[in-house]
């Protein structure tokens, strides 16, 4: 069910940064509330909110070159943006979490090749021994294609 939910990520960001929109524009939702929702979302799911439900998340991905390009280094970066912050912190606190079960795991490393973080960053990796792992990172958005590259089920998303 998760696999099939990332592999429909773009369509599910869409509905829901559109909902965003509609809500916060008909029902005048003041955009602190939305960066409270975003920031208490973190608490419970790490930082999901970028590629999950941000309408401007879902603009410059959407539009600008998918996963590729200026897309993943805006998802990498997000520099000015409060909800970004906030979620990203809680990442390394949130209930749920990408996990690895190592007696899953033969070290293929698609998951690491999925992973827009390990392309920037050489320390993380989420299956080499000895490196940061990416999913604890305050840039790591969950996208969880590297739960939807693993070939053996060994990366999981939960509490």
């Amino acid at each position: 069910m998760l696999k099939l939910l990332v592999t429909k990520r773009r369509v599910v960001h869409a509905v829901l940064a559109i909902a965003t929109i509609g809500l916060v524009a008909a029902l005048h939702i003041p955009l602190l509330w939305v960066m409270l929702f975003g920031s208490l979302l973190g608490i419970v799911l790490g930082k999901t909110f970028c590629r999950w439900i941000c309408p401007m998340g879902f603009v410059i991905c959407g539009f600008m070159g998918g996963v590729d390009g200026a897309a993943k280094k805006y998802q990498y970066h997000k520099i000015g943006c409060p909800i970004a912050w906030i979620s990203g912190f809680l990442n390394r606190f949130s209930i749920f979490q990408v996990r690895r079960k190592e007696s899953l795991c033969v070290s293929c490393g698609k998951c690491d090749k999925a992973c827009y973080i390990t392309e920037f960053e050489e320390s993380c990796s989420l299956y080499k021994e000895g490196k940061a792992d990416p999913s604890m990172s305050q840039t790591c958005s969950r996208c969880l294609e590297c739960v939807k590259a693993c070939p053996t089920g060994s990366l999981t998303y939960k509490p």
